[in-house]
């Protein structure tokens, strides 16, 4: 699975976002899909899943702000971000695997497939 995200920029703090995750290489109903994002100086940390078994996870600083959605018709997965704060300045990464369990979905070393990442910046 080959993924490519993209959408990142600079928005001011309470604007919103929509970050997409191309994915190519195979069927894209038969993967799982999640977000991550590494601040600068932080480790990697997790932002959201949907498994296409069914379930949606966020993470608690992301929960009511952050929506993530799939269109499996375009092999496509967004991340909507809404009411963005300075803290949510990072670089976001895609990833993607053929199945996760919601077990270990938070957890980066379960996702086998990586995208290079999109910056995204929220000035205050």
């Amino acid at each position: 699975v080959q993924l490519q995200a993209s959408g990142g920029g600079l928005v001011q703090a309470g604007g919103s976002l929509r970050l997409s995750c191309a994915a190519s290489g195979r069927p894209f109903g038969g993967v799982d899909m999640g977000w991550f994002r590494q601040a600068p100086g932080k480790e990697r940390e997790f932002v959201a899943a949907l498994l296409r078994r069914g379930g949606t996870y966020y993470s608690n600083s992301g929960k009511g702000r952050f929506i993530i959605s799939k269109d499996n018709a375009k092999n496509m997965v967004y991340l909507e971000m809404n009411d963005l704060m300075p803290e949510d300045t990072a670089v976001y990464y895609c990833a993607a695997d053929l199945v996760v369990s919601p077990h270990v979905v938070r957890i980066g070393n379960s996702w086998r497939y990586w995208g290079q990442g999109t910056l995204v910046t929220v000035s205050s």
